[in-house]
């Protein structure tokens, strides 16, 4: 509280210059130190509180992730032991009866159990780790006769019996869990059953999540991780006899392994830890910060050697605490004025009170100058509630321009988003005219198929316009289609379809380059039509005033992704556009045209399908945005 003392000061009025400046200077000081100490102490008691509540939050996260994982992997545990039920299996490792007619049966028994488990593989090896029998014996790079003794799962499984393990696959190169038992029979032990599992469907559902999240193996490297680029990287650097061993045993397949670049901050309680996580690769639109600083918590996972580290991020922390900060500085401030105005009040009173004792004791003498000082008083009380009066009239004619201000600015965004949503709707209106205007022409010439195919392309407009006006609220739910094999030609054809009367106008040559194979897509068709849509168009905005534009439409499969560029010749993207290309409402159109939400809603879609979209200049000039979604075909073979 601020000191006041009991004897009151002189007034400001009755004291020279340097006494002035001396008693401004001292309230001024201690009004900062009560602001800054008021300050700081709310923002270290709320940064603690909000430490502690995400300390709370990560481990419940912890507990559901470990969980999840736990899960995943238990519904396989007892499956190779249930390998040694099977007569065949036991009789093909008794006989090492390799390219016979048992061992086919087996591999065609292990290729249906496979299919019917959802796992990746299934194999036997006998003792001395070659394989037997295998589900993936049809393909051309079959595990088939492959000497695996050098896997750490096969040597553990015949020591003691069973094993787990995680590595990359030397054939493949797919990632996966190993779970290995030895078989044995009334002579001993015969073989090792093994089960590879993928944790691909854990992964994506962690990419989903509040808080990116990994899973570490003893030796400190990252297997699974809700971040893409977190894979395959080490949370401490690796010594020379640890990257010997990976060599030897080829766990992880020869992979670089580079340090993740997690930097320690600072400790805190039950093992948590404050660090910084660096930007590893390129930016990608996710649904969580994965830079900066975060809480990072881990724990054990039980029945492996691995450790699930959950990253919390802080970020929030500091900004509750530094709104909590600026908060009870302003009360400060009002604490300070109230306690001032209370100090001056009693010392006026104080004044007041001795005024009227002396003029008491000097009333008979001084009666005529009591009353033109009682009559001075009353004045000055008529000006100062006249001046209250007034002031009051200002707050409340502020405060109604400021209602007025705050109306008006609501019904802006009304109309902001109206336009935006009459933007969206231009192109399927204009489809809907001319395939109206045709049905006509060639209903009067009697072509009923194809008026029928025009209506037919009309009910499919409307519907795709129902689903652009439920778009946003779609959104904002994180919600999708359901994703179905989609061809991409038949997708680039329909988007080119409804911008064709776009196409026309602004004269633009479309060049497509695709593969002759199809190329199919597992997604939404309507969705992934949507984001076509508005990558052409805004290709077109580009370029418009041109005398030629054109505009190039190239695709092609890498792996398990289709990777779609759509660039135009247009004047490229500035470097203030390309540092807010996916903020909402951030748009380089007229005020009016379009929201600005075209392309932060078109990286929602893509992020629902499990794809990414990015927007860059090219090389030779224009700007490219690159389209990346699942391949159909791939995923049916994992």
């Amino acid at each position: 509280m601020v000191p006041f003392p009991d004897s009151a000061p002189a007034p400001l009025s009755a004291m020279s210059a340097p006494q002035r400046l001396l008693r401004l200077l001292a309230l001024v000081c201690t009004l900062a130190l009560l602001i800054g100490g008021a300050s700081y102490t709310t923002f270290r008691v709320s940064q603690a509180m909000g430490l502690a509540e995400l300390q709370a939050t990560g481990r419940h996260r912890l507990d559901l992730y470990a969980t999840s994982l736990e899960r995943e992997i238990d519904k396989y545990a007892y499956f190779p032991t249930t390998l040694g039920l099977e007569r065949d299996v036991l009789d093909l490792l008794a006989r090492d009866a390799r390219d016979t007619p048992l061992a086919k049966r087996v591999s065609l028994y292990l290729e249906q159990l496979n299919e019917r488990a959802g796992t990746l593989s299934i194999y036997v090896l006998d003792t001395r780790g070659t394989v037997l029998a295998t589900s993936n014996w049809r393909r051309p790079d079959s595990f088939l006769g492959e000497d695996l003794s050098f896997r750490p799962y096969f040597r553990e499984a015949l020591e003691t019996g069973s094993s787990r393990f995680f590595g990359i696959g030397t054939t493949r190169g797919e990632p996966g869990y190993y779970l290995a038992s030895a078989l044995a029979n009334a002579q001993g032990t015969v073989g090792v059953a093994v089960v590879k599992v993928s944790l691909e469907q854990l992964e994506k559902s962690w990419a989903t999540v509040e808080a990116p999240a990994l899973v570490a193996d003893e030796n400190g490297v990252v297997i699974l991780a809700s971040v893409p680029d977190w894979k395959f990287t080490t949370l401490r650097p690796l010594d020379e006899t640890t990257r010997h061993t990976f060599d030897r045993t080829q766990q992880y397949n020869r992979r670089a392994l580079n340090p993740l670049g997690v930097k320690e901050i600072a400790p805190l309680d039950h093992g948590a830890q404050l660090v910084r996580l660096p930007r590893v690769g390129p930016e990608t639109v996710s649904v969580f910060p994965v830079t900066g600083k975060f809480l990072a918590q881990a724990q054990p996972l039980p029945g492996t050697p691995w450790n699930l580290t959950v990253f919390s991020h802080v970020e929030q922390v500091r900004e509750m605490a530094a709104n909590r900060a600026a908060l009870a500085g302003i009360g400060a401030v009002l604490v300070f004025i109230v306690l001032f105005m209370f100090n001056e009040r009693r010392r006026h009173l104080r004044d007041r009170l001795a005024a009227r004792e002396a003029l008491q004791r000097a009333h008979d003498e001084l009666e005529r100058k009591v009353e033109a000082r009682t009559a001075a008083l009353s004045a000055a009380n008529a000006r100062l509630q006249a001046e209250v009066a007034e002031r009051i009239r200002a707050e409340r004619t502020l405060r109604a321009a400021q209602d007025e201000l705050v109306q008006a600015g609501k019904l802006a965004v009304i109309g902001q988003l109206a336009a935006g949503i009459a933007h969206e709707l231009n192109q399927p209106l204009a489809a809907l005219r001319t395939l109206s205007g045709n049905a006509g022409k060639f209903l009067d010439r009697g072509d009923l198929p194809t008026v029928r195919g025009n209506l037919g392309r009309i009910a499919q407009l409307v519907d795709r316009m129902g689903t652009l006006t439920g778009q946003l609220k779609s959104f904002a739910r994180k919600s999708s289609g359901r994703p179905q094999p989609v061809v991409l030609q038949q997708a680039i054809d329909n988007a080119l379809a409804l911008l064709e009367q776009r196409l026309r106008q602004s004269g633009a040559r479309v060049e497509q380059t695709l593969p002759s194979a199809d190329l199919v897509a597992l997604c939404d068709p309507n969705r992934l039509e949507q984001v076509l849509v508005n990558l052409i168009g805004n290709a077109l905005d580009a370029m418009a005033g041109q005398d030629a534009p054109r505009l190039e439409l190239t695709a092609e499969q890498a792996g398990a992704l289709l990777r779609l560029r759509v660039r135009d010749h247009g004047p490229g993207l500035s470097d203030e556009v390309r540092a807010h290309l996916f903020e909402p409402f951030f748009t380089t159109k007229e005020a009016g045209v379009g929201l600005g939400l075209g392309l932060p809603i078109s990286a929602g879609i893509v992020h629902d399908f499990g794809g990414t979209l990015a927007g860059d200049n090219h090389p030779e000039g224009g700007a490219v945005f690159t389209l990346e979604i699942p391949a159909a075909d791939e995923i049916r073979h994992d």
